[in-house]
């Protein structure tokens, strides 16, 4: 399947010189959606997975189906101050700033073995966060998995010590 042609570019979206990726004509095709979600499982290949840890927000949408598939448990990490129970938190640095993000502290048990999932590797700040929480609570981050890869921006040199894969790559 010609994944990229369900992606559509959207100029100067969130800012002027952004070319943003959108996801939403694939979401919307059954077809394309099945089959992504498929191809993403199947990156993981035969390896155990415990739980299957979803990016704030739209590592939401393909995360819990990944889990689902592997027959993993689904773990939201969320920005700061989104999740209701106990919290651990991990900053990171954005183009524009920093942000924080935050994991249940019963969210992973020491040991479990883990893939991050998110629609798109950018400057790798978020995932890298988003690993040292799992990290943190003592699972293994056995891999990265992305929607979208976007090379030239070099996100996988602060992911360098973990498996990236990724179905698309820009």
């Amino acid at each position: 399947m010609d994944f990229e042609s369900y992606i559509r570019d959207i100029e100067d979206f969130p800012k002027p010189g952004i070319v943003f990726k959108d996801i939403t004509p694939l979401l919307k095709d059954p077809k394309a959606l099945h089959k992504a979600c498929n191809v993403l499982c199947e990156m993981v290949g035969d390896q155990k997975v415990d739980k299957v840890v979803g990016v704030d927000s739209r590592g939401f949408i393909f995360a819990p189906l990944i889990a689902s598939k592997l027959n993993a448990g689904f773990v939201p990490v969320r920005k700061k101050g989104k999740l209701p129970y106990s919290t651990v938190s991990e900053s990171y640095k954005l183009e524009y700033g920093e942000d924080i993000v935050e994991i249940h502290t019963d969210a992973i048990l020491k040991g479990e073995k883990v893939v991050v999932h998110d629609d798109v590797l950018a400057t790798g700040g978020t995932a890298s966060a988003v690993c040292k929480l799992v990290e943190k609570l003592g699972g293994e981050v056995i891999q990265c998995n992305f929607l979208i890869q976007l090379t030239f921006l070099n996100g996988s040199d602060k992911l360098n010590e973990y498996r990236i894969k990724s179905l698309l790559q820009y």
